[in-house]
C-alpha cells in the first residue's frame, strides 16, 4: 500500500438477523462505507435470502388520474399545482382488466392499480373491489394504492382478495413537512397499520432526490426498517422532475448515491423485495445493473408509471437477457 493511503478494516460480517431497532447513525454509517464494502455486504445478504439472478416484475396502471386534493411537492396529479394533470374519472372495470391481460402477456406477475385520491369514497370501493377480483381471476397478484384507508376499508379490500397495498412514507419524518402539508406522517403510519391489521401485505418505500439531506436519506431507511413488520415490498424511487411541480428544478442525484440507498435497504430489510421503481427512464443500464447487484430484485414493467415515463419493455428485456437474469412467476 503506498505511503499515506488510508487503511481499511473490514466490518464484521453482515448479520441476517431481522432487526427493528436501527438508528439513523447506524444507517448513515452504512451509506458512508467504501462502495466496494457496501456492495459486498448487500450482496452477501441478498444471496442469503434471494436468488440474485431473479427479478420480480410488476405493472402499474393509473385507474384514476389527476385532481388529487393533496399537495405532494413531487406529484403532477395534485390539483393544487400549476399545470397539473387533468382530472379523469375512474376507469371502467373492463378496460382495467384488458390492461391487466396485456401486462400478464408481457410477463408481469403482479398488477398494481393507483388512484389519485386522498382516500377512496364509498361509491368507488365497490368498483375497485371488482377490479381486484377480476385481476385475481387472471392468476396475478394484486396491489392498489388509493390514499388513506380506515380499518373497515382495509378489511373490505382484503375480502376482495387484495394481496398488497402501497402507501409510501416518502422521506424521513423530519423532512416530510417540507414535501407534504395536507397529510401528516402519522396519518400515513395509521393507514399502514390498518392495512397490516387486515392481513394485507405492505408495499412501502420512499423517494430520493427531493432536496433532502444525507441524514434524511438515512432517516427514510431507518423509518422503513423499524416498522413492526418490514414491508414485503420496498420501492425506492428516484424523483422524476415534472414541470409544474415545486420540485421540477430539484438537483439531480448522483447515480452511486442512489445505488447506496438500494444497498442500505437490502441490508436493513433482508427479506423484503426491494423495488427499483420510478426514475429508471433516466438511468443507464450500468446504473440499473449496480442496483441489481446492490439487492434490488423487483421492477415495474411497462411504458408508464402512473403519469411518468418508464423504460420501454424491449429495453428491459434486453438488459435482463444481457445480464443472464430471469423473472419470477410468469415468464418474460
Amino acid at each position: 500500500m503506498p505511503d499515506g493511503s488510508p487503511s481499511f478494516s473490514r466490518p464484521a460480517s453482515p448479520s441476517l438477523d431481522i432487526r427493528h431497532d436501527w438508528n439513523v447513525a447506524e444507517v448513515q454509517a452504512l451509506l458512508d462505507l467504501p462502495f466496494p464494502e457496501l456492495m459486498f455486504q448487500a450482496q452477501a445478504i441478498h444471496r442469503a435470502t434471494f436468488d440474485p439472478t431473479e427479478i420480480q416484475i410488476s405493472t402499474l396502471l393509473s385507474i384514476k388520474t389527476g385532481g388529487c386534493p393533496e399537495d405532494c411537492a413531487y406529484c403532477p396529479q395534485s390539483a393544487l399545482h400549476e399545470d397539473g394533470v387533468k382530472a379523469e374519472k375512474l376507469m371502467a372495470i373492463e378496460k382495467v382488466l384488458t390492461e391487466a391481460k396485456k401486462a400478464k402477456a408481457a410477463g408481469a406477475s403482479r398488477f398494481c392499480m393507483g388512484a389519485a385520491w386522498r382516500s377512496p369514497k364509498e361509491r368507488d370501493m365497490e368498483t375497485v373491489c371488482a377490479m381486484i377480483e377480476g385481476v385475481k381471476e387472471l392468476g396475478m397478484e394484486t396491489c392498489v394504492t388509493l390514499g388513506m384507508l380506515d380499518d373497515a376499508q382495509a378489511h373490505r379490500l382484503k375480502q376482495a382478495g387484495l394481496d398488497y397495498y402501497n402507501h409510501n412514507i416518502d422521506t424521513s419524518p423530519e423532512y416530510y413537512g417540507q414535501i407534504i402539508t395536507t397529510r401528516t406522517y402519522q396519518e400515513r403510519l395509521d393507514t399502514l397499520s390498518n392495512v397490516r391489521d387486515a392481513g394485507i401485505n405492505v408495499c412501502c418505500g420512499g423517494i430520493v432526490g427531493m432536496g433532502e439531506s444525507e441524514t434524511d436519506r438515512a432517516g427514510l431507511i431507518t423509518a422503513l426498517a423499524n416498522m413492526p413488520t418490514h414491508p414485503e415490498s420496498v420501492p425506492i424511487n428516484l424523483l422524476v422532475r415534472v414541470e409544474g411541480t415545486p420540485l421540477a428544478k430539484a438537483d439531480e442525484v448522483r447515480p452511486l448515491d442512489f445505488v447506496r440507498m438500494i444497498a442500505a435497504a437490502r441490508i436493513t430489510m433482508p427479506k423484503s423485495r426491494v423495488r427499483l421503481a420510478a426514475g429508471r427512464e433516466n438511468m443507464n443500464d450500468e446504473t440499473q445493473t449496480l442496483c441489481f447487484l446492490a439487492g434490488a430484485n423487483s421492477i415495474f414493467y411497462g411504458e408508464r408509471l402512473l403519469t411518468t415515463p418508464n423504460p420501454q419493455a424491449q429495453r428491459d428485456r434486453a438488459l435482463l437477457d444481457n445480464l443472464g437474469m430471469h423473472t419470477t412467476g410468469i415468464g418474460l
